[in-house]
């Protein structure tokens, strides 16, 4: 019996994703005014994925329903104490002019959120990882980092059976945040275990 294709929906379709579909456009417009402050220019940098924060397991797992009728879940694991799942989707989403096909889902954690929904954006800049903030810092303007609100935060995140470091600089207005990686998800997910 030939095996049924499945169709995969467009993700602002989706009744459980409604509530991130009307939230897309005003995280691209902050997106937008934080680079802009930074002097970054996103249209020339690799978006490798765009990420969520939830206050509740209900909503996790609401949007986890969701992005399973248009993408596909690469892993879902722990992640420094939470589960964290990373799908693939079938057609890129798209905001303020950019656009990537990958999803990260984490799962609610110690920390609350200002606001339930979008939340960040990851760049891959390749290169060796002792060297990323020294990458990352030279693509930002001269005193983008002055305001008192523009925060920089350091971090290793690693998942189980993760075996290539991948450090992240975090820059974020409070409201918004951009990080940047030397690995993109997909290594990092391909690579476990070597």
């Amino acid at each position: 019996m030939p095996e049924r294709k499945v169709k995969k929906m467009k993700w602002q379709q989706i009744d459980q994703l409604t509530d991130l579909s009307e939230d897309i456009i005003g995280f691209g417009m902050q997106l937008a005014t934080l680079a802009h402050r930074l002097g970054l220019d996103l249209s020339v940098c690799h978006i490798d994925h765009i990420a969520l924060r939830c206050h509740q397991d209900t909503t996790a797992r609401r949007w986890f329903d969701g992005w399973e009728q248009c993408g596909r879940c690469l892993k879902k694991s722990a992640v420094n104490g939470r589960d964290i799942a990373l799908f693939h989707l079938t057609e890129p989403i798209e905001f303020g002019g950019l656009r990537t096909d990958c999803v990260e889902l984490p799962w609610p954690g110690k920390r609350r959120y200002p606001h339930e929904g979008w939340e960040h954006i990851e760049i891959v800049l390749p290169g060796p990882a002792p060297l990323l903030a020294q990458r990352a810092l030279s693509l930002l303007s001269d005193g983008a980092l002055a305001s008192p609100d523009i925060r920089i935060r350091h971090s290793a995140p690693q998942g189980e059976n993760e075996s290539l470091p991948n450090p992240t600089l975090a820059v974020t207005d409070g409201n918004v945040t951009i990080k940047f990686h030397p690995h993109s998800l997909r290594s990092i997910v391909a690579g476990e275990g070597d």
